[in-house]
């Protein structure tokens, strides 16, 4: 897939957060500030994914990985880890 799409990948990503925070706050029916509160809170919230995730795979980097988990599944587990743990906050606002 990043071969096919190379540099456009992650504007396709950006695009995609974009379009589903314009979609929930259409569904939840905020007004202009609330939604723009929602939207700014959202990309700090995706940031701090981003930065999260990109830390864990650098220290994974460092340490001996079986070969099967290389790659991909390590990643997923990390992803699902990351998900779990930000589900922690659902609710706190």
């Amino acid at each position: 897939l990043y071969q096919a799409l190379g540099v456009l990948l992650p504007l396709i990503t950006t695009n995609c957060c974009i379009l589903g925070v314009a979609i929930l706050v259409i569904q939840k029916d905020y007004d202009l500030l609330t939604g723009v509160v929602y939207a700014f809170s959202t990309a700090i919230g995706f940031g701090l994914a981003l930065v999260l995730f990109a830390g864990l795979r650098e220290q994974m980097s460092l340490v001996k990985i079986p070969k099967g988990m290389q790659g991909t599944p390590i990643a997923l587990i990390t992803a699902g880890l990351l998900a779990m743990a930000f589900m922690g906050f659902s609710g706190v606002v």
